[in-house]
């Protein structure tokens, strides 16, 4: 179950680094008011979200303990941003107040992560 579970931490680091680096590449162009939405950004939240619950299940199958309190609160952020995200994904230019919240709930999500034990 382990290994297991350690490809699924890897999947989703690879989901935040998609969302996080979709955001970072869109920040040149946010000064320039041409900012949107990358595919890769929609795609690495919902990896997040698919990842997220399936590794709380993992870990609840194997008899760990899961904060309740800190998954509703990262599934909450990430709900928000899975929305923010697919609601502007086609539009040829985000505002940059938008994609900027996009960038500060993702970096908020990694650090109730690492932080909150």
């Amino acid at each position: 179950m382990d290994v297991l579970i350690n490809i699924f931490v890897g999947l989703h680091v690879i989901g935040i680094a998609a969302l996080l680096g979709g955001f970072l590449f869109q920040m040149k162009a946010m000064g320039e008011g041409t900012a949107r939405m990358l595919p890769g950004m929609l795609h690495g939240a919902l990896t997040m979200l698919v990842t997220g619950v399936l590794l709380v299940g993992f870990r609840e199958m194997d008899g760990g303990s899961v904060n309740n309190l800190k998954i509703a609160v990262k599934l909450a952020i990430l709900v928000v941003i899975l929305g923010l995200v697919y609601v502007k994904r086609d539009e040829e230019a985000v505002s940059s107040k938008v994609l900027g919240a996009v960038g500060a709930l993702t970096m908020a999500n990694i650090f109730i992560a690492v932080l909150w034990v």
